[in-house]
């Protein structure tokens, strides 16, 4: 049923998986600058300075948050015998996953 906070919890969880899963490849060549040797490392760590790639990276701490505790949502859902606590639980994992993200933004320097 569309517009039921858990149909939000649903997507919230699925489109941070699959922006999560689009992060991938980004990381895969950060993790190759690092193979590639000290140079290339540093290179790529004076790159991430810049003001887009600090957004960016709260950007990610936030889709980690929102999926991490999308799926602990659902393990409460699928192990715990309150299931009428439904909405509860979606407010709950959307106020920790942005009390994370937030808590990341304030300690990032720009």
């Amino acid at each position: 049923m569309r517009g039921h906070p858990g149909h939000w919890a649903f997507l919230v969880h699925r489109v941070s998986g699959v922006l999560l899963a689009l992060f991938l490849p980004g990381h895969f060549v950060a993790l190759g600058a690092a193979l590639e040797g000290e140079v290339a490392m540093d290179a790529f760590l004076a790159w991430t300075q810049q003001p887009l790639v600090k957004v960016a990276e709260w950007g990610i701490v936030l889709l980690l948050g929102a999926h991490l505790t999308g799926g602990l949502r659902i393990l409460a859902l699928e192990f715990l015998p309150w299931r009428d606590w439904h909405k509860t639980l979606a407010a709950l994992a959307a106020g920790v996953s942005l009390a994370v993200g937030l808590a990341f933004a304030l300690a990032l320097q720009v």
